[in-house]
């Protein structure tokens, strides 16, 4: 089954890539890898605000990585010129906005690590960190870079 059958399946449209906000671009590809900027968490189009183990539960901080993985993978297949041209995702890094109390920021990140591989199989295998901070631009709850290889 290909990557596009699986998005399909799984009822994923995948997003344009979202215009910057500030200085730096969406994507860099060097060699056979492809290096995604920072998504931030978004929900009906707006920045999903909120902070883990204050306003946010786990459950809900793992939906919004899930969404942030569906805006990752839409950048991704522009800047690898589609999703069947991923050898392997490589590594995650997830921001999670949270209390200093809370401490599930990786059951948080599953949300987008589930996805990718649901999505790519064995090819979205990958490293992660996952980290908890005090705030993340426009107070989104949840913050995710990826780095991809690429054929």
């Amino acid at each position: 089954m290909s990557i596009e059958q699986r998005l399909q399946t799984l009822g994923i449209t995948l997003p344009p890539v979202a215009v910057p906000a500030a200085a730096y671009v969406p994507f860099v590809r060097t060699g056979n890898q492809i290096f995604l900027s920072g998504h931030i968490a978004k929900k009906d189009g707006q920045v999903w605000v909120g902070k883990l183990g204050q306003n946010m539960t786990t459950d809900e901080g793992k939906q919004a990585a899930r969404a942030v993985a569906i805006d990752l993978m839409g950048t991704l297949a522009v800047a690898a010129g589609g999703l069947d041209k991923v050898v392997r995702i490589v590594k995650v890094m997830s921001l999670v906005n949270s209390t200093p109390e809370f401490t599930e920021h990786h059951l948080v990140t599953n949300g987008c690590s589930e996805l990718l591989g649901e999505v790519f199989g064995e090819k979205g295998v990958h490293a992660r960190s996952a980290f908890g901070v005090a705030q993340i631009p426009l107070g989104a709850c949840v913050e995710i870079e990826l780095i991809a290889e690429v054929a």
